[in-house]
């Protein structure tokens, strides 16, 4: 089977991967739903999830400014390294989930 491309997968397959991965870990839902508003600014209740990974990040409502500053490794990939744009807001998103899926507090992870 081939792969999708990252910014041709949907939302609407992703998020529950990453709904599973901080629940797995005693998170909740409305603490990833936290960490997706913080960082872009939508609202997952009202949020379109047959929209693209592409579309999600390119038409957020307001990406945080303060993303620059996530830093660290997913996968062994230096975040703030990233040079492609999209791959750099989907490690963002995926860093911070990481964070939360370890227990970091809110307050921290929200940097």
């Amino acid at each position: 089977m081939p792969r999708t491309p990252v910014g041709e997968m949907k939302f609407s397959k992703v998020y529950p991967l990453l709904l599973n991965k901080v629940q797995r870990k005693g998170r909740t839902k409305e603490e990833l739903d936290t960490v997706i508003r913080w960082l872009t600014g939508y609202d997952m209740e009202t949020a379109d999830p047959d929209v693209s990974y592409q579309d999600f990040f390119d038409h957020a409502p307001a990406m945080n400014p303060r993303a620059s500053l996530i830093t660290g490794t997913v996968c062994g990939i230096r975040v703030e390294t990233i040079e492609d744009p999209l791959m750099q807001k989907v490690r963002w998103l995926d860093k911070l989930v990481d964070e939360l899926a370890k227990g970091r507090p809110l307050e921290k992870i929200l940097r």
